[in-house]
């Protein structure tokens, strides 16, 4: 984003410039500087001694311009390409939505909108990750049966699946992909 040229110089002493030499008027005829027609600041004549930095002056506001990208486009490590808007909001929901639905919503995303590569990768470890809690609910549900102190398996378990989907929904929101430890996302669909 280009905010604009850079400020001029201030008033005092800037290095290889240099003010204009002005024939000495008496008192009462004196102009300000601020009140002199044309610029008070003049490029030297001569080059710097060597060894010394010279750089040329560009024109206002070139170094200060950004390449432009495309709207709602970010470039993703690897092979994707850029990812858009759109990706990112379905990858998000591959996650977010478990919150809601469980193993519903990455299952959606996966088999409907999972075009690109991005939002297929995200869904698919979104609905893995709900696949490994369901099972765990499950197996830990029928184990805490015969010893209730079982019970708490599932619950430590969905605790730290609650952590690694906002984990991983906070990195599909910003156009990346975090891998989950394989513990809680069960590398079953790719």
């Amino acid at each position: 984003m280009a905010y604009g040229p850079p400020p001029p110089p201030g008033p005092g002493p800037q290095p290889g410039w240099q003010q204009p030499q002005q024939p000495q008027q008496p008192p009462s005829q004196q102009q300000s500087p601020w009140q002199q027609p044309g610029s008070a600041w003049q490029q030297p004549q001569q080059p710097p001694q060597p060894g010394a930095a010279w750089q040329q002056p560009q024109p206002p506001g070139q170094a200060w311009q950004q390449a432009p990208q495309g709207r709602g486009t970010t470039p993703l490590p690897g092979h994707y390409g850029p990812v858009s808007d759109d990706d990112r909001t379905w990858s998000l929901m591959a996650y977010l939505g478990q919150f809601l639905v469980g193993a519903i919503a990455p299952g959606i995303v996966y088999l409907g909108k999972a075009r690109s590569p991005f939002v297929r990768r995200h869904a698919a470890q979104g609905l893995n990750i709900g696949i490994a809690a369901i099972a765990v609910w499950i197996v830990g549900g029928l184990l805490s049966l015969a010893v209730e102190v079982l019970i708490w398996v599932p619950l430590l378990f969905t605790a730290v699946v609650l952590f690694f989907l906002v984990y991983a929904a906070r990195a599909a929101n910003r156009g990346e992909f975090r891998a989950v430890p394989a513990v809680v996302a069960w590398p079953l669909i790719k």
